[in-house]
């Protein structure tokens, strides 16, 4: 059974490769969105194949465990040829001489009781079944978070790139008004004009790191995907909900939802069910099995023969009788037989032979397999309780700590929005007043980096707090793009 599954497993993973390797060849468009990613992922993430292999893998276990509450029917021959002394099988006389002989039978087994092996080994791997297949929706949902994630990491670098360009914008064209005033002699300091060339220049340094990172999220995402990257894929954006001015869920009530709704520990569940029904299989070891037998047999033989009657002839007895004192021999009638080899098909039909027999075996002593396989099956299930208790227990710690994160997120994005409101005003008036020669540009200056910063955080902070949001969604199965 181990080989088997072995061998199911390679030539599973070899057409997983072939598959994969297709995939990861195949041309994508010029654009992608969200749902696409998903979907590439899905198709094309390792985990996400080998879940699979091993989803098909379990039910090819399911299945036959089922066939095995079929009776078992067989034929068999055997052909032999013997040398020297041998046992003539039509007349049960040894003879010394070369006969062939053959045997030929079908047979039918039905296992009537056998400790409940059977029926409790079906139930375990239907449990394991099911078990893999939410193992394989588990891992889909894994890499459906992850590829999202990584896909707002790319449309948050976008946005972080665009605002470092409109910054830029705008420090170009004070670089532009003050260059002009330098040329027709307004310009009061002339270091108002270099300072704005240097922040101009920071700027530049600000954009190459954006386009980097941007250019580092876009290869994360296709990583995850799973196939070539193209640098010049456009990326759909998608609606993203209103920012909710506070979670209303609680992370009690997320951790309940969770264990209702993420399949991972619906299949911890199923494997110590699976793991109990193995225990019952294992014990019914203990007992006697107690099976219905049925075949029909023939059997050949070169060395059978047959008698055929002929002629009839007189002969002269050893017996006498006496007529008028004289002793006359009796004559008798005697017929004549000639001895014919019987036909291979004579022989099958004539020496057909059916059997019908209840077998009781005992198990006494088996190298205490039965014992050890016991052992074993209660070893796999606290393996399984330990992981189902460990799989909540993670649960229940993941789910504070996102919710955790949640709150410092919003925390902290309502902060940048009062930040961004007052720094925006006071930009809005050093502008003016900068503009109008009335303040230099070290004032400037600071009031923009200040305002810029501020638009930068708050932007970060957005998608951050959408980030904790899916990851709470993800928790409750209301994971949406």
């Amino acid at each position: 059974m181990q080989r088997v599954k072995i061998v199911f497993l390679f030539f599973a993973a070899c057409i997983s490769y072939h598959k994969n390797f297709s995939q990861g060849n195949a041309t994508i468009g010029t654009t992608l969105n969200a749902k696409q990613c998903v979907d590439i992922a899905i198709q094309n993430n390792l985990l996400v194949e080998q879940s699979d292999i091993n989803k098909q893998a379990n039910g090819v276990y399911f299945n036959q465990s089922k066939d095995n509450l079929l009776p078992y029917i067989g034929a068999s021959g055997t052909q032999a040829l013997s040398f020297g002394r041998s046992l003539n099988i039509s007349t049960y006389s040894y003879v010394n001489q070369q006969i062939a002989t053959g045997n030929y039978g079908i047979s039918a087994s039905l296992i009537l009781f056998s400790g409940l092996q059977y029926q409790n080994a079906l139930r375990q791997n239907a449990y394991a079944y099911n078990a893999s297949k939410l193992d394989l929706e588990q891992q889909k949902q894994n890499i459906t978070l992850s590829v999202l994630l990584a896909y707002l990491q790319v449309l948050s670098s976008q946005d972080l790139l665009d605002m470092s360009r409109r910054q830029a914008d705008v420090d170009a064209k004070q670089v532009e008004r003050l260059e002009l005033q330098n040329k027709e002699g307004a310009l009061l300091l002339l270091s108002n004009l270099t300072d704005l060339k240097g922040q101009y220049a920071s700027d530049m340094v600000s954009i190459a790191t954006a386009v980097n990172t941007l250019e580092t999220a876009k290869i994360n995402l296709f990583q995850l995907l799973n196939i070539p990257y193209k640098k010049d894929i456009k990326y759909e954006t998608f609606p993203l909900d209103p920012l909710k001015a506070d979670y209303l869920t609680s992370s009690d009530s997320i951790y309940s939802t969770a264990l209702n709704t993420l399949p991972g520990v619906k299949s911890a569940d199923l494997k110590i069910k699976s793991y109990q029904k193995g225990l019952l299989a294992a014990r019914g070891q203990y007992y006697p099995t107690l099976s219905l037998n049925a075949g029909i047999n023939t059997n050949y033989s070169n060395a059978a023969t047959t008698s055929i009657p002929g002629s009839i002839s007189n002969i002269t007895t050893s017996d006498f009788v006496t007529i008028g004192g004289a002793s006359y021999n009796v004559i008798s009638p005697q017929q004549n037989y000639t001895t014919k080899n019987l036909s291979f098909g004579d022989q099958f039909n004539n020496n057909q032979y059916t059997s019908v027999n209840l077998t009781l075996s005992v198990p006494i002593l088996n190298y205490l397999r039965a014992r050890n396989n016991v052992k074993l099956a209660k070893i796999n299930l606290l393996n399984a309780q330990n992981n189902a208790t460990s799989t909540r227990l993670v649960l229940q710690q993941n789910v504070e700590q996102a919710y955790q994160n949640m709150i410092l997120a919003n925390s902290q994005y309502k902060s940048y929005q009062d930040e961004v409101t007052a720094f925006a005003e006071s930009f809005r008036t050093t502008q003016i007043r900068f503009d109008e020669g009335v303040v230099t540009s070290d004032v400037y200056l600071l009031a923009k980096n200040k305002i810029d910063a501020a638009n930068i955080s708050l932007t970060i902070a957005r998608y951050n707090y959408i980030f904790r949001e899916k990851i709470l969604d993800y928790y409750q199965g209301k994971l949406t793009w």
